[in-house]
């Protein structure tokens, strides 16, 4: 189950970290299984499918990690072949992990359907693309749509259209889409204000370069949290520079978890682990040989640690009573010691 009442969801993302080579494709999803991972997710396009190879104004690279490289040689190098596609499902089943995929076009959608893709993810940079959503949505299957980018209006539209045309069970991630994300623009409030404003299941994709973020964003509410995945950051990768390595994700995995069972359920009501210590609590003690038929006074009694006598609330309504019998030293007060209306 995913969603509120139940651990997160994590996600692996392996995107381009396979580096072109299938044993690491299969190596990453063993790694991430052992490291916690609920799921693995897939992207699948071709450099043809996701954009033109042409090197005109806008489709080369100015800033960042890719800075330099035209669209075309990023996708190229980043996505993973189709023919690799059933084998990593195949794997995915070997190791009980959950495979899914980011469709990016029609024909891409069309062949993760013939794999029998339990799930689909939409990514940010397709949530405004909504004649790709509505025929992801077609499908019936589960989907998870990236909020990156996206304002209010874009988001809605994106739930409507997908709604429209069979979307049943969506959940939004709240992203930011810098490639890495610093982890003061997270902006993990956003999750609280997504579950308020459409009210479905809500996660984090994390694009930052530790896990904070992602932790905070459970405590916030999150209930799937997704991160890039790598073996190794300097083996390189087109995404590998803000990519978790095996040891990190579990920590990640660990930590979020935690993070679940930190938040609790509101009450107020003692816990398991305080009942022992409840005898601790302060409560009214004799610190002095109090005689039968002698007033209490500040110097007589007080409010000690621990918690067998009276409760201290009491404490200005019993001074100047008197005492009804003799009280030692260290004697916590109960009212059989104290005589009625004097």
């Amino acid at each position: 189950m995913i969603g509120p009442g139940n651990p997160p969801y994590m996600i692996a993302e392996m995107s381009g970290n396979h580096n072109g080579n299938i044993e690491n494709a299969f190596k990453i999803m063993e790694e991430a299984k052992k490291a916690g991972a609920d799921a693995v997710k897939l992207q699948t396009y071709t450099a043809d499918t996701i954009t033109l190879d042409f090197d005109g104004p806008g489709f080369r690279i100015k800033k960042g990690i890719w800075k330099g490289r035209t669209l075309y040689e990023l996708y190229n190098e980043a996505s993973t072949p189709w023919e690799w596609h059933k084998a990593l499902f195949e794997k995915g089943k070997e190791l009980a992990l959950t495979v899914f995929s980011s469709p990016f076009d029609y024909s891409a959608i069309e062949f993760l359907e013939e794999l029998n893709t339990p799930a689909y993810k939409v990514a940010s940079f397709e949530i405004v693309d909504l004649p790709l959503i509505s025929q992801i949505a077609s499908t019936g299957k589960p989907m998870i749509i990236s909020t990156g980018m996206a304002n209010e209006d874009e988001i809605h539209d994106a739930i409507k259209i997908a709604k429209k045309f069979g979307g049943k069970d969506i959940a939004l991630l709240h992203c930011v889409s810098g490639y890495p994300t610093p982890v003061s623009e997270s902006n993990i409030s956003a999750i609280a204000t997504i579950q308020s404003s459409f009210g479905l299941v809500t996660g984090l994709s994390d694009h930052t370069l530790s896990s904070i973020s992602s932790i905070a964003s459970v405590a916030m509410g999150a209930s799937i949290v997704e991160k890039h995945f790598t073996l190794d950051r300097s083996e390189g990768g087109t995404d590998s520079k803000f990519s978790l390595e095996p040891a990190e994700f579990s920590e990640l995995c660990k930590n979020c978890k935690l993070a679940w069972q930190a938040i609790g359920d509101g009450e107020f009501i003692c816990k398991p682990s305080e009942e022992e210590n409840i005898m601790f609590r302060r409560s009214i003690y004799a610190v002095e040989k109090i005689n039968a038929g002698e007033k209490f006074t500040q110097k007589n009694i007080r409010s000690i640690r621990p918690g067998f006598g009276l409760s201290p609330k009491y404490y200005h309504s019993i001074l100047g009573k008197t005492a009804s019998t003799e009280i030692s030293f260290g004697t916590p007060l109960v009212w059989d010691f104290i005589l009625k209306n004097k």
